[in-house]
Parts: C-alpha cells; sequence; structure tokens
C-alpha cells in the first residue's frame, strides 16, 4: 500500500512540476490580454451575418482562457451586442478548446505538435460550426435575438458606456455618476491584469486543474498499460470511446491536459487524446443545455456535430498522416514512478509558487464568501443562481442583474450560488434577465 501511494505522489508531483511554469506563463499572458485589448474589439467585428465574422470570433476565442461554462454569458453578450448568430456559435466552439494557458501547458506535457495542432482544430471546428449555424440553423436566429433583448448592464440610454464603479441614475436629468476610480495609468491596468491571472483565473481554473491532476496519476499508476496497449491497433474505437466519456463529462481545457498525457502513456492513441482536449471542455451535459436553452436546438445540435467531426477529423489525421514519433508524452511520465529526483532545483521553485498562488487564490474566495455571509442585512434580497462555476460565470450574472431597474447594488457569491441584491426592484425581471443568459435564478 505504501508503494502505490508512494508511486502515485511521484506521478502526481511529476506532472504538477511539468506544468507549472508553463501555465504561469500562460496565466500571465491571458492576464495581459484581459487587460490591455479593448473589449469592444469583441462586438465590433461580429456583426455581418459573413463568414468573415465566424473567422473573426474564432481568432479571437482562441487566446481566451474562458470555461465551457463562462463562454457562454460572454457569446450572450455579444449577441446582444449585435454579433451574428454564426460568429457567437464559432465563439462558443472556439474559446473552451484552448486560451493561451491551455496551449502553454499542452506544449509543456505534449509537445510543439499537439501545442500547434489543438489551437489550429479549435480553428477550423470553430469556422465548419459557425458556416453550418449561419447556413442551416437560420429560424435559431429569432430564438437567440429574443434572449439578446436583455440590455448591457455597461450601458444606458444615455449612450454613455459603463464601469463597474459607475451609477445610473434613469429617474434624474443627469444619467450618469462617475466615482472616482483611476485606471488609467499603466500600473492599474497591469495590476488589474495580475490579479485576474493569478487570482481569478486560478480560481476557476484550479479546482479542475487539480482534478485532471489527481486523475492523470491514479492512471498512471492503477490503470495497467496492457489495457489501453490491447486497443492501440483500433484507432477509430478508441475516438468513439473517448467521445462517449468526454462529451457527457466537465473538464477544463487545462485541466483535460494530464488526463489525456496519462491515457497516452497506457497506449491511447494521440488522436483520441486529441478528441479528448477538443471534445472534453468544448462539450459538457450542462453546456449543452443552456445553449439548447439560449440559442436554439438546432444550433445546439449543429454545435455538438461540428465539435464531433473536428475533433475525429484531426485525430484521424494524427494517427495515420503524421509520424507519430512528434506526438510523445513527456520523458517525466513515460519514465514512471520514484522519479521524484529527477526534479531540479527550479523545477520544485516553479512548483511552490503555482501551489502558494493557487492556495492563495482559494483562501481569497473563501474569505470573500464568508465576508459576503456576515455583511448583508435584512433589507437585501438573496437569490440563489444556479450553473456559475467560474468567476466569468459571476460577471455575468452581476452585469444581468444591475441592467434591471431598481437595483442599487449586487454582489454574487460564487462559493454559495447566491446574489445579494439591494433596491426596489421587479423580482420576475430580474429572474428573467438571469435566465436570459443561461442561469436558473429564484429568491432564496
Amino acid at each position: 500500500m505504501m508503494e502505490i501511494l508512494e508511486n502515485y505522489w511521484d506521478a502526481l508531483l511529476m506532472m504538477t512540476a511539468e506544468m507549472a511554469p508553463y501555465l504561469l506563463l500562460g496565466f500571465f499572458f491571458a492576464g495581459m490580454l484581459r487587460a490591455f485589448v479593448p473589449k469592444n474589439i469583441y462586438k465590433k467585428h461580429l456583426a455581418p451575418r459573413t463568414m468573415k465574422s465566424v473567422v473573426k470570433a474564432a481568432v479571437l476565442g482562441i487566446p481566451l482562457p474562458l470555461c465551457s461554462c463562462g463562454v457562454i454569458p460572454t457569446s450572450v453578450g455579444l449577441r446582444r451586442e449585435g454579433a451574428s448568430h454564426g460568429a457567437c456559435t464559432s465563439f462558443l466552439i472556439a474559446t473552451p478548446q484552448t486560451g493561451v494557458d491551455s496551449i502553454a501547458a499542452t506544449y509543456s506535457l505534449m509537445g510543439l505538435p499537439f501545442a500547434i495542432i489543438r489551437p489550429v482544430a479549435a480553428l477550423f471546428t470553430a469556422l465548419f460550426g459557425g458556416w453550418l449555424v449561419n447556413r442551416y440553423a437560420r429560424d435559431d436566429e429569432a430564438t437567440s435575438a429574443r434572449n439578446a433583448q436583455m440590455r448591457s448592464a455597461d450601458e444606458c440610454s444615455c449612450g454613455h458606456e459603463h464601469n463597474h464603479g459607475d451609477h445610473c441614475d434613469h429617474d434624474g436629468d443627469s444619467c450618469c455618476h462617475h466615482e472616482e476610480i483611476d485606471e488609467s495609468t499603466l500600473w492599474s491596468k497591469f495590476a488589474g491584469s495580475m490579479r485576474y491571472a493569478f487570482v481569478e483565473m486560478l480560481q476557476d481554473v484550479g479546482k479542475w486543474l487539480v482534478v485532471g491532476l489527481l486523475i492523470a496519476a491514479l492512471i498512471t499508476v492503477a490503470v495497467p498499460n496492457e489495457w489501453l496497449a490491447a486497443l492501440h491497433e483500433y484507432k477509430l474505437l478508441n475516438m468513439l470511446i473517448v467521445l462517449a466519456v468526454a462529451i457527457p463529462m466537465y473538464v477544463c481545457a487545462t485541466g483535460s491536459i494530464p488526463i489525456a498525457v496519462s491515457l497516452m502513456a497506457k497506449g491511447l492513441t494521440p488522436g483520441a487524446a486529441l478528441v479528448l482536449l477538443m471534445a472534453g471542455p468544448a462539450v459538457n451535459s450542462a453546456s449543452m443545455l443552456v445553449i439548447g436553452k439560449v440559442f436554439g436546438r438546432r444550433t445546439l445540435s449543429l454545435y455538438v456535430i461540428s465539435i464531433v467531426i473536428g475533433a475525429m477529423t484531426f485525430g484521424l489525421c494524427i494517427d495515420y498522416f503524421l509520424p507519430q514519433e512528434w506526438f510523445t508524452v513527456s520523458s517525466m511520465i513515460t519514465t514512471g514512478a520514484h522519479c521524484s529526483h529527477c526534479l531540479t532545483t527550479w523545477d520544485w521553485i516553479w512548483t511552490a509558487i503555482f501551489l502558494v498562488l493557487l492556495a492563495n487564490a482559494f483562501a481569497l474566495q473563501l474569505m470573500h464568501s464568508r465576508h459576503h455571509h456576515h455583511e448583508h442585512d435584512v433589507h437585501t434580497y438573496i437569490y440563489k443562481v444556479d450553473g456559475m462555476s467560474c468567476n466569468h460565470c459571476k460577471e455575468g450574472v452581476e452585469e444581468a442583474i444591475k441592467s434591471v431597474g431598481g437595483v442599487e447594488t449586487v454582489e454574487v457569491d460564487l462559493v454559495k450560488g447566491v446574489a445579494y441584491v439591494s433596491g426596489s426592484h421587479d423580482a420576475d425581471k430580474l429572474t428573467t434577465a438571469v435566465k436570459a443568459i443561461g442561469f436558473e435564478c429564484h429568491l432564496a
């Protein structure tokens, strides 16, 4: 028993050490993208119902570190701002499969060819899905348009753009009252980008990354090599098995990497591993329910079909047409257990930094949740919001609630799944606004 535990710890440590520096680099670039890329760029170029807007949506979505749940309110927001239906679908497909953090982590464990093919596959799959929706889901345009009518919380009738600290007084002659917040300096933007990268993103991705690493280490230790090795020659069967498992479950783009690596080390084909990397983050039961509700059933069908076809096509290309030596997993993983002595001093340093940042992000999230619990009084309305799993979901819900007339303040507790709302407002309008972006909501 002690030997099994020791082997498990070694496998877990090796994978963490391999990924840590690349994850940190990926989070850093994700934060810089968030802070320095203008937000209106995502809604400025996506309105035409053309293939050009579909291409732009895919290209814009690939580097963004959004999970399959967080991308839904973002895409609904794009639709609300006038983005075409096909462009939104392209964005929905491309974004959760990649992200600068997951691309860096893919390179760390799976090598350069996988790190290149993964975003390329996501791009072409998104283009295919957007084209299908533009051509065959015209009726769903009306459905998504109705669900996108809710006015953005960042705008008001005066036409001004609002920051989260602004307040709109709809009863007075003057609409906008801006708080004195200096966010114009490069230092302010940089500080905000680092908070997003190493606090908010770690809160969103960290849980699933830890789960992925734990599962991967368990596969490495517990699954006999001969199990998947026996199926290695049946490449299509490998992919169908992976699809059957990946489609219903939830795994983020980064958390899927160690699982794919461990399965490859046990004999899974590289093409089937790519199927897991594509289908796992982009398709799961929760996101499918929301997409069907918000964008329409035909769009949902074409969304799933395009991802399955794209994943299978690129997977078969890897297995049959590309050199297999390009797709070897990290030597530290294939070496097996009892290799913790292989770690260098820098490996330990990067691992320690990553673990400290991860612990800090979780601690801040827990403290924030407890602060909410004690802060609000009897004049605060509490709404239960189901389906949130990341800070992007939280931001979407906050913006939806802020758009309801009469709402004065709103704070969303992601851990408890509740929203604290003050002000005289219509509860039915509030729940309708939240449901319009894909979440269930009711008074607690």
